[in-house]
């Protein structure tokens, strides 16, 4: 967006609209690194990554020192030219013109160097920032979105089922056990009860959420909690439901 004559705002994930145009990106610094009179900060801003250089004899000196004291993921505003480069990710660079510090990050925990999962795990909020976890959370975003696209285009109708119930729909030794008001209430295994009476009333239903079981994850196979798609139909032979399938 842009306002009167003002450089517009642009996404990096939109970056090639903006091809030889000045453009300001709001975004974390994931990176950076210097040469001399040079610096190259890798920005992202949750739609993409791109490289933005700063060169000293462009800006005024007090830019340039400034940016070379921004630490890891702190929130910055970076104004350059849009330049198509073949050699870097994405096919785009910045040449900077500004750089401003919104808001410093300190101590950031997950540096360039490589951790263990289980430290990973206890700062899953921070790794979701990394390139790897951003990739699987768009691709993980986009089967959900194909998968209820496929069953809505086919007339099935999503009912959401309750995530506390009041018994089991599996193994009984694979619930998980809460108090509910004086009384035992069980983290969801399946939404399937739920969807058999609503296939009763609407013909075709699905629900797509979290499920749960009470065991120890001891492979990739088995995990105490994920999401299911759990399609219903009424009046469905064994052909209609292998075609669906």
């Amino acid at each position: 967006m842009s306002i009167g004559t003002e450089i517009p705002i642009a996404s990096i994930g939109k970056i090639a609209n903006y091809a030889g145009k000045q453009v300001r990106i709001q975004g974390w610094l994931a990176h950076r690194r210097s040469s001399g009179s040079i610096h190259f900060l890798r920005i992202r801003d949750g739609t993409g990554f791109i490289q933005g250089v700063l060169e000293k004899k462009s800006v005024p000196l007090g830019v340039f020192e400034s940016a070379g004291r921004l630490t890891q993921e702190s929130a910055i505003t970076a104004t350059g030219l849009v330049r198509q480069d073949s050699r870097a990710p994405g096919g785009y660079e910045l040449s900077l013109s500004d750089v401003t510090l919104v808001s410093e990050s300190v101590d950031y925990p997950i540096t360039p160097k490589e951790h263990g999962t289980d430290f990973l795990m206890d700062n899953r909020h921070l790794w979701l920032r990394s390139p790897r976890q951003h990739a699987i959370m768009v691709v993980r975003a986009e089967i959900i979105r194909a998968i209820r696209t496929f069953l809505d285009e086919r007339g099935f109708l999503l009912v959401d089922a309750p995530i506390l119930t009041p018994s089991a729909c599996e193994g009984t030794t694979t619930l998980f056990e809460t108090d509910y008001f004086e009384q035992k209430a069980y983290l969801t295994q399946s939404g399937q009860l739920y969807m058999e009476a609503a296939a009763l009333a609407f013909g075709k239903v699905y629900c797509f959420g979290p499920t749960f079981r009470a065991e120890k994850s001891k492979t990739r196979r088995h995990l105490m909690e994920f999401w299911m798609v759990e399609p219903e139909m009424a009046f469905c032979d064994l052909e209609m439901n292998l075609r669906v399938q």
